[in-house]
């Protein structure tokens, strides 16, 4: 004759109540910890293990090893599923540096065409040549496994992420005096803002070129969208090019007026003609301050030698680093001007570009945005 079964009597806090309830109502925690914690709830009500068990669905000895577990270790414990030893793994740690070693490698570095590795050529590599490496577990390695290894170490040897090395000694110099530059802008709107009399005149003109604008025609119309039916232009896919163009441009930090030039190339000769575009454009008193790169055409002899047939103090330049062309705030001009006017643009012929783009300077213009810079600014002296 059966004995009877024991009565377990199960105390919980009401903290572990409230968590225990969350879960057995959860729809994204998993089915075992949902079905345990309803488990324990219901027992607790009622000190049954059939009647949990009819009650939850599952079979009484379930119940009653979840109770069980509840006892020994803790109701919040006992709802998560015990650690197993599981299989012993094939491939050996050493196996595994290895193979991580290796991916750390270039491919070509092992005589592959490839630049990189790829997950598949990994594998390969290791089935021929792990084995004479003195592992021979990976002789059966599959591409899965070199995958889960790989995200282990956090490690993807497929990929490249770019970055800029500083290759100018004199970065910190020639960016703070950049920012002095900047300085200078801010301290003149301040003085500006206050009093309309000024001391000296001076222009400051964030200047660099924007080469290879391409001119590309359509080869047949663009379909305008359709209520309901179409919601963008529609455009062929083929297209003609008729030739690429520079915009020469630079941008007063003090009006936000933009002066401008649109060339077939972007030599010393044109570089001087924007010069003599500044310069017909400020009084002959003005000291014109030039922010601007290393381009051979900025300090060409060419260049050199007009600037000593001006008048002493006229032209001031001021060369931002090597690889440090973002310090140039004209560069955000032109971010902005592809992205609003050359973005998508169809013409006939570099003629219509040329227009096209003077158009937009001209609308710039018109509605003229003060640019300001601020990163590091109060570190500069």
């Amino acid at each position: 004759m059966a004995g009877w079964r024991r009565v377990f009597e199960l105390t919980m806090t009401h903290e572990e109540i409230e968590r225990l309830r969350v879960l057995s109502r959860s729809r994204t925690e998993p089915a075992s910890r949902v079905s345990r914690a309803q488990m324990l709830l219901a027992y607790r009500e009622n000190p049954s293990f059939c009647a949990v068990g009819q009650r939850v669905g599952v079979h009484h000895q379930t119940v009653q090893r979840c109770v069980e577990r509840a006892l020994a270790y803790g109701p919040l414990a006992a709802i998560e599923d015990r650690p197993r030893p599981g299989k012993e793994p094939v491939i050996t740690p050493e196996a595994k540096a290895w193979l991580v070693s290796l991916a750390c490698d270039k491919a070509k570095e092992h005589g592959y065409p490839h630049e990189l590795w790829t997950t598949r050529l990994l594998a390969r590599h290791a089935r021929e040549h792990g084995p004479g490496a003195g592992h021979e577990c990976l002789a059966r390695l599959v591409q899965g496994t070199v995958c889960k290894i790989l995200g282990q170490g956090e490690i993807k040897p497929h990929k490249v992420r770019y970055y800029l090395e500083r290759r100018d000694a004199e970065f910190e110099q020639k960016m703070a005096e950049v920012l002095c530059v900047y300085r200078e802008v801010q301290v003149l709107k301040k003085a500006a803002a206050k009093s309309k009399k000024s001391g000296k005149p001076v222009a400051i003109v964030s200047y660099d070129e924007k080469p290879g604008i391409q001119a590309i025609a359509t080869t047949a119309p663009d379909l305008p969208p359709v209520p309901g039916t179409y919601a963008t232009f529609a455009r062929d896919h083929e297209y003609k090019r008729h030739g690429t163009l520079s915009l020469l441009a630079g941008i007063d930090l003090l009006s936000g007026k933009v002066h401008a030039l649109v060339k077939e190339r972007h030599r010393s000769r044109e570089f001087i003609e924007f010069l003599k575009l500044l310069d017909a454009a400020y009084p002959a008193s003005t000291t014109i301050k030039l922010i601007l790169d290393n381009h051979s055409a900025h300090i060409s002899k060419e260049t050199q030698a007009w600037l000593a047939a001006k008048p002493a103090g006229r032209f001031e330049f001021t060369f931002t680093p090597k690889h440090g062309s973002w310090l140039n705030l004209i560069e955000g001009f032109f971010s902005k001007f592809a992205r609003s006017i050359l973005r998508h643009i169809r013409v006939t012929s570099k003629h219509e570009l040329k227009e096209r783009i003077m158009a937009g300077i001209d609308d710039v213009n018109r509605h003229p945005v003060i640019h300001t810079w601020s990163y590091k600014l109060a570190e500069a002296a």
